[in-house]
């Protein structure tokens, strides 16, 4: 089976049909759960949820005098199901704010949306630019922060296959943000020195032939690679 990552099930369960609340019939919110999950504790299978926040919903109405009944204690419940399920379970909420902090509204659904059009175009002119060899262009969008970082990582890869040594310079003195992004580029400079047959100067880290035994740069005698 292949793992999804919870980028990949956001996008997935963006596009579903939301579920309606079997009580209420409103559609329910997706919903990220939290870190430190504010109900049982015990966690779900899903890093998504579709939940009811209809303050109106008689289940959630209700739910207020049961929980004083049974429990003697000031909470109620508010209806969830997991994407793609057909049952309904109910989560404990201790105020009409419990759990509303993780609600993915509107707007952050359009910017998750915007992120994924952005990929998307972006890995459409990586393509024209591999074509292309034009690896410059492709080191631009490495070095861009406002590009997805999936999209950055591919751009890393191809810079290694397509730059240029003096790719190695740029790539050396920009900040990635990611362990994953830093590995790439890692991966993507000694690519590079090998298909250029370079390396670093150990004394001034400028870049320099391979066979060289003086860098050309400091002038210091360096050790045969």
């Amino acid at each position: 089976m292949a793992f999804e990552t919870r980028e990949e099930l956001l996008e997935k369960y963006i596009e579903m049909d939301k579920p309606h609340c079997p009580h209420c019939d409103k559609p329910m919110t997706l919903w990220e759960i939290p870190a430190i999950n504010f109900s049982d504790g015990l966690g779900w299978q899903t890093p998504y949820l579709f939940v009811c926040f209809n303050d109106d919903c008689p289940s959630y109405k209700k739910g207020w005098e049961h929980m004083e009944k049974s429990m003697e204690t000031t909470a109620s419940y508010r209806c969830f199901c997991e994407p793609g399920a057909d049952h309904f379970e109910y989560m404990p909420v201790f105020s009409p704010f419990g759990g509303t902090g993780s609600v993915l509204d509107d707007a952050a659904l359009v910017a998750e949306q915007g992120k994924k059009e952005l990929l998307k175009k972006t890995f459409s002119i990586l393509t024209d630019y591999y074509i292309s060899k034009d690896w410059d262009e492709i080191l631009k969008i490495c070095l861009d922060p406002n590009i997805p970082a999936k999209a950055r990582l591919k751009a890393v890869e191809m810079v290694g296959e397509l730059g240029d040594a003096t790719a190695v310079e740029h790539l050396i003195n920009h900040k990635f943000p990611t362990p994953v992004l830093q590995e790439g580029v890692k991966k993507s400079i000694e690519q590079l020195h090998e298909r250029h047959f370079t390396r670093e100067c150990p004394f001034c880290a400028e870049i320099i032939k391979k066979r060289a035994t003086v860098c050309k740069h400091c002038g210091k005698d360096v050790p045969k690679a």
